[in-house]
This record gives structure tokens, C-alpha cells and sequence, in this order.
């Protein structure tokens, strides 16, 4: 059976995504070919040849990837944390930065807590939260159908999923009070903000923008959370890096909120805010 050397491939493979603009293609190509080859990416440099069969497999989904198809949606799932979600067309693609929020909220689940996750997508917090911790009950809350079929498949029995609007004020009223521990990565990008192309055009659009200042979500969610969370019941809510000081400045001004706290990214950026229900 003709065999190629994948060295070469993966040298071609990394120069067309950098020219087409790809901000990690040598990471890319790797675990594309990792992805075809069946095997982990740190066991790619134990293969030294492929079949043409599976070059040629390489090759397409390498042209894919340079027409600036997410990595994700060509593998057909998205690390987060120790999970591998299943994602793809018409959910949001989990960010390594919202790790962040659920890990601070992980930190903040006591053994039988109720958690709720708000504008759940695919389900990676309630996710990660139902896989890390003894909550005794963990609820997302999605409204798009074509993300509830992702959330509904990465949930499993582990998290109960909600068809529901985060804006609808009468939405959970039978836990008034009874949340422990409320977590939210909603879309807040201001509209008109320039995003990569994988976002624009294969991210669902309804997750990304929050209106003309991103708020247009946050706003109710901190309405919602005040009166869902129980007293010294925790909040973390994601927020765009230009927002750093406007949802902070939201959650006091709400004045049902005390320990108000902004938190940074890895690369320094404000990235969510944290707060105690009073």
C-alpha cells in the first residue's frame, strides 16, 4: 500500500492556513492529522507515514479549515476543561477563556448546591460543573433550538436543560431563592465590533452581539440572578474585555449585590465579574 511521509504534509498543510490568515495553524494541521489518523496529537510524531487515503482526507479538511471553517466543527468537538463537547453548526464554539468563569464557579459549589447556567449554548458550564462537583442539581437554560440539540446531547442525565429565554422575568420563579450558585456567559459583543471569520459566519450571531453596547442581555440576567440566588448565593457573568468596568458598575448599582468583583484573563484582559447575593 503506498505510503506518504506525513512531515511534508503537515509543512504544506501549516503554510496554507497561514496564508489563509489562520491565527494557529501549525496547531491546527496537527490535530487535524491527529483527528484523521484516529490518535491523540502528542502521538504524531511516532508516525512517520500515512496512507493516501488518509492524506487525502488531511488534504480536504485542510482546504476546509482555510476557508475558515472552525477547527471544531471539522472535528466535531471542542475541548473545555476535561470535557470533549459535541458542537457544530448553530451552536456557539466554547472559549478556553470561559474555563475561567466555570472553574470560579466550581470553586463556589458546595456538595448538593443548585447551580444554574444561563444562555447555556452548548452546555459547557453546566457541563463542567456537573462533572467536577456534588451539585445536587444543575439547570441550563438555552432558547435556540438548533443549540438545544447540542446541549441536550453533551447534558445527558447529568444537567437538566430548560427551553427558556434568559430576559423572561417569569422565568424559574419556583427557584426564587433557592440558587446557590449562578453562572452566565451571554452574548455580549456590541454590535458592529469586527470578529474573525470563523465567528461571523459560522458562530450563531445571537450568541455572539448583545446590542449597541453589549449589555442588552446582562441587563435582565442581573435582574434575574437577583432574585433567583439566595442570600450569599454567588454570581459570575462573563463579559466583553471593554466592559470591565460597566458590569461591575451594573451589579452594584443594582444594589442587591455586595463583593463585587472584577476578574482579568490570562492574557490580562477583564473577562467576567463575580458577586454575592446580599
Amino acid at each position: 500500500m503506498d505510503r506518504t511521509p506525513l512531515a511534508p504534509i503537515l509543512r504544506r498543510a501549516t503554510s496554507s492556513l497561514v496564508d489563509a490568515g489562520v491565527a494557529s495553524p501549525r496547531t491546527d494541521a496537527e490535530l487535524l492529522a491527529a483527528h484523521v489518523l484516529g490518535i491523540g496529537r502528542g502521538r504524531l510524531a511516532l508516525v512517520d507515514t500515512v496512507r493516501a487515503d488518509e492524506a487525502g482526507r488531511l488534504d480536504e479538511l485542510i482546504a476546509r479549515r482555510a476557508q475558515r471553517v472552525p477547527l471544531q466543527h471539522l472535528i466535531g468537538s471542542a475541548a473545555f476543561r476535561h470535557l470533549e463537547l459535541a458542537v457544530g453548526p448553530g451552536v456557539f464554539i466554547p472559549r478556553p477563556e470561559t474555563e475561567l468563569l466555570a472553574g470560579w464557579g466550581i470553586e463556589h459549589t458546595a456538595p448538593g448546591a443548585t447551580v444554574v447556567d444561563l444562555c447555556s449554548g452548548s452546555g459547557a458550564i453546566a457541563c463542567a460543573v456537573a462533572d467536577e462537583t456534588q451539585a445536587g442539581r444543575v439547570i441550563a437554560v438555552e432558547r435556540s433550538p438548533e443549540a438545544l440539540v447540542w446541549l441536550r446531547r453533551n447534558a445527558g442525565d447529568a444537567v437538566e436543560v430548560i427551553e427558556a429565554d434568559v430576559t423572561d422575568p417569569a422565568l424559574l420563579r419556583e427557584l426564587d431563592g433557592a440558587v446557590d450558585v449562578l453562572l452566565c456567559n451571554p452574548p455580549y459583543v456590541p454590535d458592529g465590533t469586527r470578529v474573525p471569520a470563523e465567528v461571523i459566519v459560522h458562530d450563531p450571531l445571537e450568541a455572539v452581539f448583545g446590542g449597541g453596547d453589549g449589555l442588552a442581555v446582562i441587563r435582565p440576567v442581573i435582574a434575574l440572578a437577583a432574585r433567583l440566588l439566595g442570600t450569599g448565593g454567588a454570581l459570575g457573568l462573563e463579559h466583553d474585555d471593554t466592559q470591565g468596568s460597566a458590569v461591575p458598575g451594573l451589579l452594584r448599582a443594582d444594589g442587591r449585590f455586595t463583593d463585587v468583583t472584577e476578574h482579568r484573563d490570562l492574557t490580562g484582559r477583564p473577562r467576567f465579574a463575580t458577586a454575592r447575593r446580599r
